[in-house]
């Protein structure tokens, strides 16, 4: 446990942060599982929604140092890759 104030109050701090990241991590989870629902169901419109929202998301937590800003392109990368295959097969259809 800490002893001094300052250590306390870093604690504190420390807590508060890891909190939030999770509740990030965790908003990054949920979205990336409904993006791939989406797109296995070939549900073109909803999975379109779903990328803008993964983006904005995954571009705010590499902004604050949740994720490296390397994995939130590589993901992105993922993400558009299949997104562009999703309409290339609607339209081979």
């Amino acid at each position: 446990m800490p002893q001094t104030k300052s250590a306390i109050k870093a604690l504190r701090q420390t807590k508060r942060r890891t909190a939030h990241n999770k509740k990030v991590k965790k908003n990054l989870d949920y979205l990336f599982r409904q993006f791939k629902k989406n797109i296995g169901a070939n549900d073109k419109i909803k999975a379109g929604e779903y990328t803008k929202k993964l983006i904005k998301t995954l571009d705010k937590a590499a902004k604050r140092n949740i994720i490296h800003k390397n994995k939130a392109a590589r993901e992105k990368s993922k993400i558009m890759k299949k997104i562009n295959n999703l309409e290339k097969n609607n339209s081979e259809k």
